[in-house]
């Protein structure tokens, strides 16, 4: 296996706290509050225990929480943990940052339509979760979303792609406003050595 090709110099950016909030509390339903204060610890963030972060925050933060993360718990339970944080990161996207008029408009719309619309709207709001990375996307078919420097995997060298948060979270906006048969994929992962972390969402 290659080791990973970050090659990462851009200063560090900041990234929704969404990527630390709903991790925490997908590892406080599913494994309870002691396994996530160890992680937590683990990545040096035990201070956002008491009070899940409301703003930006810095993408080294998020880096070290997927790190820990991946560390504590390998294989499916680390990918039960970041999807279930992605779908919850989704719901919260769909209930506070995505207009209701827009949603009205994209349920009934035709689906090669309303992924385009959706896809263009991720695309605004990359910097949100791409951070420093540099972010790129086609309309597909099938849609595709390729983040070079990935917050999410920085120093994780593994054998799968580790970025299940943000592919569980394309797939939740995708089968809620373009096709109930939306499935999202990480097809490749700067952790497994790939250039770039690469998803696509067909349906």
């Amino acid at each position: 296996m290659q080791p990973p090709a970050h090659g990462h110099t851009a200063p560090p950016g900041r990234v929704g706290p969404n990527a630390i909030t709903r991790v925490g509390e997908a590892l406080d339903a599913l494994y309870g509050r002691a396994t996530t204060h160890a992680v937590f610890a683990d990545a040096g963030l035990t201070g956002y225990l008491d009070a899940w972060p409301h703003e930006m925050v810095d993408e080294r933060e998020v880096a070290a929480l997927n790190r820990a993360l991946h560390a504590a718990l390998p294989g499916d339970s680390f990918r039960q943990v970041t999807r279930d944080a992605g779908r919850r990161t989704g719901d919260y996207l769909l209930a506070h940052r995505i207009p209701k008029p827009v949603q009205a408009v994209l349920r009934p719309a035709p689906a090669w339509l309303a992924g385009r619309v959706l896809l263009k709207a991720i695309e605004r709001h990359a910097w949100t979760f791409a951070g420093s990375g540099t972010f790129a996307a086609t309309a597909g078919p099938p849609v595709t979303v390729t983040i070079v420097n990935c917050p999410l995997c920085h120093d994780i060298r593994a054998d799968t792609p580790v970025c299940d948060t943000y592919t569980a979270t394309f797939e939740r906006l995708f089968r809620e406003l373009v096709s109930p048969r939306a499935q999202a994929t990480e097809t490749a992962c700067q952790a497994t050595g790939a250039p770039a972390c690469r998803f696509e969402i067909r349906w």
